[in-house]
């Protein structure tokens, strides 16, 4: 019997990985070990990582998605009680089970709000609350939740990510409001961020969130190749500002390369950026911009993410390798 692939990647060869872990190697293997029932080398990753709260985020919720990360983490916990990087991964855990109607919220939101009270500057465990309340929770919830993040971390990464898709579904209507809080907050969040800050594509991400909400809706064209939606003049100057701040300030992948080349060396570049990358992409590719998507796509390599290429509900393993045949020629 041929073995599966490992955790998170896609079983076609020259195909887009759709690893969560996007990136970063080091997260990878040690997510693996940790699916083994090995968290010696979770805890180890966790320690380096430190204070780096978009990258400790990025990884916690990339190992607490693993089907068996729950019962390890407890077990970690177990052997390590004072722990706050057990208790974090313990909590980010149980909420990915509750997300998946495994376990009820209730005890997820308890174990979140116990990660936080052993680690008051940490954002992550009320990162895994807004996580939690996406799905099963109100907006009030969401709104305390993301705030707590941004007071600890004000140009958190993933939160601004998730408040966008919140925000995104409110006052679905019959047509697309230029005016729509989703586009306020995110202009809001790039104004504030400071200028090499990868929220300056966060007005980009919203765009790509509301046309998921209008196409469902059946307001816009499913096809988002027949959508009007990234070719008005809002949306281009949207579009251009992004790619000329992406242009400015897009580091080459060798620095991360040379940077994991030592368990200790901080990683250079942001560890959410590709997905950055891929709502950018995707947003040139249908504001009719090929070259500017080739680029992108090929900084992208085989790091795509099922978002925004899913959107509305497509196969984003088509999708992304349709988009790479438009501008590149191949798959």
């Amino acid at each position: 019997m041929t073995p599966p692939p490992p955790l998170g990647r896609s079983r076609h060869k020259d195909g887009p990985t759709f690893d969560p872990a996007l990136d970063d190697t080091r997260l990878a293997a040690v997510r693996d070990d940790l699916a083994r029932g090995r968290w010696d080398a979770t805890r180890k990753l966790l320690a380096c990582t430190g204070e780096d709260w978009d990258r400790r985020g990025h990884r916690l919720v990339v190992l607490a998605e693993g089907a068996a990360s729950a019962a390890w983490a407890r077990d970690w916990q177990l052997a390590e009680p004072d722990s706050p990087d057990a208790a974090a991964l313990l909590a980010c855990a149980a909420v990915f089970r509750a997300v998946r109607g495994q376990d009820g919220p209730d005890e997820a939101r308890t174990l979140c709000l116990a990660a936080a009270r052993m680690a008051p500057r940490d954002p992550t465990p009320w990162l895994c609350l807004l996580i939690l309340a996406r799905r099963t929770g109100t907006d009030d919830e969401r709104v305390r939740a993301f705030d707590q993040v941004r007071a600890r971390h004000r140009d958190h990464h993933h939160a601004h990510h998730l408040m966008a898709a919140c925000l995104a579904e409110h006052q679905q209507g019959d047509r697309d409001d230029p005016l729509h809080e989703v586009y306020d907050f995110a202009s809001w969040a790039a104004e504030q961020a400071p200028a090499d800050s990868p929220l300056a594509v966060l007005p980009v991400v919203a765009h790509a969130e509301r046309f998921r909400v209008l196409a469902r809706a059946g307001v816009e064209p499913a096809d988002p190749a027949r959508s009007g939606h990234w070719t008005t003049r809002r949306a281009r100057q949207v579009m251009k500002a992004a790619f000329d701040w992406w242009l400015e300030w897009d580091v080459d992948d060798d620095a991360d390369d040379a940077a994991d080349a030592a368990d200790t060396a901080p990683a250079v570049t942001h560890p959410r950026r590709k997905v950055d990358l891929n709502y950018l992409a995707h947003a040139k590719l249908h504001e009719g911009r090929p070259a500017e998507a080739a680029a992108l796509l090929t900084r992208i390599g085989p790091h795509a993410t099922r978002a925004p290429w899913s959107y509305p509900d497509r196969d984003p393993g088509q999708a992304f390798q349709a988009a790479r045949r438009a501008v590149l020629g191949a798959a």
